[in-house]
């Protein structure tokens, strides 16, 4: 009988160093993370100049997915962090298609005037953003996804409904 023990605790550790060399690869993906490149003005590009990305080639987010060469952690402008068109649902990537080639629309509201009323994206004045919708695979409604697009042609990315934003890099 005491062998099953000690042989049970044997077992019982290696899971035990198992999730610590999990905890470990963790805890080191997220100082890389939040701690990793700053806004460079060095580098010479910007969302707006980068290269577009196809929708065909996008992925889910998440802590796998790589940002592109030269995307800075966060804007110098605004301070929001940027995330990679690539890494954006495909909804969204779709969205930026229509945005460029100017509609049309699923929705009536899409293009309509975002008031920023949150004062979470640069103050502008009236009638510089505009917002459009995302789907929501399974939802029964225009869902809590946007892009709200500025009048340079700057993109930010919501999927809470407003309640925070990223800078799209592309």
């Amino acid at each position: 009988m005491a062998s099953t023990r000690s042989s049970s605790a044997r077992r019982g550790g290696g899971l035990g160093g198992a999730a610590l060399v999990v905890l470990l690869a963790l805890a080191a993906w997220w100082v890389q993370s939040t701690h990793g490149d700053t806004d460079d003005p060095a580098a010479g590009t910007s969302p707006s100049t980068s290269a577009g990305t196809s929708a065909g080639t996008s992925s889910a987010p998440g802590p796998t997915s790589s940002a592109p060469s030269g995307m800075p952690e966060r804007d110098g402008a605004s301070g929001l962090p940027y995330v990679a068109l690539a890494d954006l649902p495909p909804e969204a990537a779709e969205v930026v298609d229509l945005i460029d080639a100017g509609g049309p629309f699923p929705y009536e509201q899409d293009g309509g005037r975002f008031g920023n009323y949150e004062g979470l994206l640069p103050d502008r004045s009236d009638g510089y953003y505009r917002e459009y919708t995302v789907e929501t695979p399974g939802s029964d409604d225009r869902g809590a996804r946007r892009i709200i697009g500025g009048d340079q042609g700057e993109l930010y990315w919501t999927e809470d409904h407003y309640e925070s934003f990223e800078v799209i890099w592309r």
